[in-house]
């Protein structure tokens, strides 16, 4: 039996994979650095802040931006101040053909903050964010559970959220 192979096909064909990492050097790390601390930083802070011109941070961050590398630029909210006081990951289990069309389904979901497909015990895992327990439970029970495809799942509550950086 034959098969085509791949291996001919890399970013030396004109073929690049828009999933490949982008290269990185010590000024876009840097300005990555200024840009997580305050997204509102303007680019002439940040050229200062990095010691380079401020025409070449503007070109550097067009090219993280454009390269993906910078994604969005958005704002930090403190949950509990927000309203938000009853916070838990859910991790589901799926069954195997389910992903594609459930992926929508709890993005259309305003307490689900963030969604990733994981390996191991459970297929899904969700940050959820409600103001209190009771709507915490209306997603879990009334959303989550009742989609098809979803099998199972666990809430694990958060006391209390700190921020790694």
């Amino acid at each position: 039996m034959h098969s085509e192979s791949s291996e001919g096909t890399d970013s030396s064909a004109g073929l690049v994979d828009p999933n490949d990492a982008v290269p990185l050097d010590e000024i876009d790390r840097l300005i990555i650095a200024e840009l997580t601390r305050d997204g509102r930083i303007s680019v002439s802070a940040v050229a200062q802040n990095v010691h380079i011109s401020r025409a070449h941070a503007y070109a550097r961050i067009g090219r993280l931006t454009s390269s993906g590398v910078l994604s969005r630029f958005t704002a930090v909210i403190d949950p509990v101040k927000a309203g938000l006081k009853s916070s838990a990951y859910v991790t589901l289990k799926v069954s195997q053909h389910a992903w594609r069309e459930l992926r929508e389904q709890l993005r259309a979901i305003p307490q689900v903050e963030h969604i990733a497909l994981v390996g191991g015990d459970f297929d899904v895992i969700l940050l959820v964010r409600a103001h209190d327990n009771q709507g915490l439970r209306r997603v879990v029970f009334d959303q989550l559970q009742s989609m098809p495809g979803v099998l199972d799942t666990q809430t694990h509550l958060i006391f209390e959220d700190l921020d790694a950086r």
